[in-house]
């Protein structure tokens, strides 16, 4: 047992040992807690001052055990741990604030179900904490996200409905490898049939799952991650070309996994794939590199480009 745990901790601890073992003795609950009698005694009592109706008997068949028809919740939070939960909540989900959000009314009975004394704590920081929205969260359908992560782990092949960011609708027959939550966002990692490719789909745009009934193996050794980073940028509608006249070391630094795979060339190097919003890759991605680039394909980057050089080129015209 860690000697820098709180009291609170070692009180929720020695109920735990209480609960599966009635009858357990002063000295055997000091054993397992690793304290002193006393000091177990000490805990014992925060349990009753908490409202936990903790009994004791002495004689060959005594020692501490709980009260007959006492009802306790089946999860246990220490002060910190019941306080990191809300905090994680928050941070990850800002509507969880909310009575009406599904995750916050959750959240809502895990702290209604706490120790009055742990609960406390956890129920004014969510009353009192607050988290701006975030533009750009994109929440998935939680029924969509548990058929998914039942075909994950029956490795069953689905056919799920898609919809793109423009709109565009249609269905692809896919081996679901793995879910993966990459910066708050949800992506399912797959091998698509309609296009014999790995790809990457937002799950939050999956409208529809199907299960086929054929089953699939992943590849050995699979890495989610990774293979996630990998390929977030391809497949995508526009595709992309960029070369630099500088080793790929110098530039490797600079470039994100989603804008492409980047490659020697020469003695320089060249960043292959493809964007569903040029406008945003040059602006976001290409525009804050420290090094000159060239656009050399698609058609749509290169137009994307040469409107953002136009308006910042407006914007100092009467200083040149």
């Amino acid at each position: 047992m860690p000697n820098d745990l709180s009291p609170t901790a070692r009180a929720l601890r020695a109920l735990e040992i209480i609960q599966a073992r009635p009858g357990t003795t002063a000295g055997q609950l000091a054993v397992r807690l690793g304290v002193t009698e006393r000091a177990a005694r000490r805990y014992v009592g925060i349990l009753r001052e908490a409202g936990i109706p903790v009994e004791s008997a002495r004689g060959p068949h005594g020692g501490y055990r709980l009260g007959r028809g006492t009802r306790l919740p089946p999860v246990y939070f220490t002060q910190s741990e019941a306080l990191g939960l809300v905090m994680a909540v928050l941070s990850g989900q800002p509507s969880a604030t909310g009575a009406d959000d599904l995750v916050g009314t959750a959240l809502g009975k895990v702290v209604k179900a706490l120790p009055e004394n742990v609960g406390r704590h956890a129920a004014t920081l969510r009353e009192y904490a607050s988290a701006a929205p975030d533009p750009y969260e994109a929440r998935p359908d939680p029924n969509i996200t548990s058929e998914l992560v039942d075909a994950v782990a029956a490795r069953q092949r689905v056919v799920v409905t898609y919809r793109s960011e423009a709109g565009n609708e249609w269905e692809a027959e896919v081996d679901p490898w793995s879910l993966v939550v990459r910066y708050g966002r949800w992506y399912l990692l797959c091998h698509s049939h309609r296009v014999d490719a790995i790809r990457t789909y937002r799950v939050d745009r999956v409208c529809a799952v199907r299960r086929t009934g054929n089953r699939f193996e992943p590849p050995e050794d699979l890495d989610p991650v990774a293979v996630l980073e990998e390929h977030l940028g391809v497949g995508w509608e526009f595709s992309t070309r960029v070369v630099f006249d500088l080793p790929l070391t110098e530039v490797a630094p600079w470039i994100r996994p989603p804008m492409g795979r980047l490659e020697p060339l020469g003695e320089g190097c060249v960043l292959v794939g493809s964007t569903r919003n040029p406008a945003m890759y040059a602006q976001e991605w290409l525009a804050r590199l420290p090094f000159a680039f060239r656009v050399e394909g698609g058609e749509e980057l290169r137009a994307a480009v040469m409107a953002l050089a136009a308006r910042f080129t407006t914007a100092v015209a009467d200083q040149l």
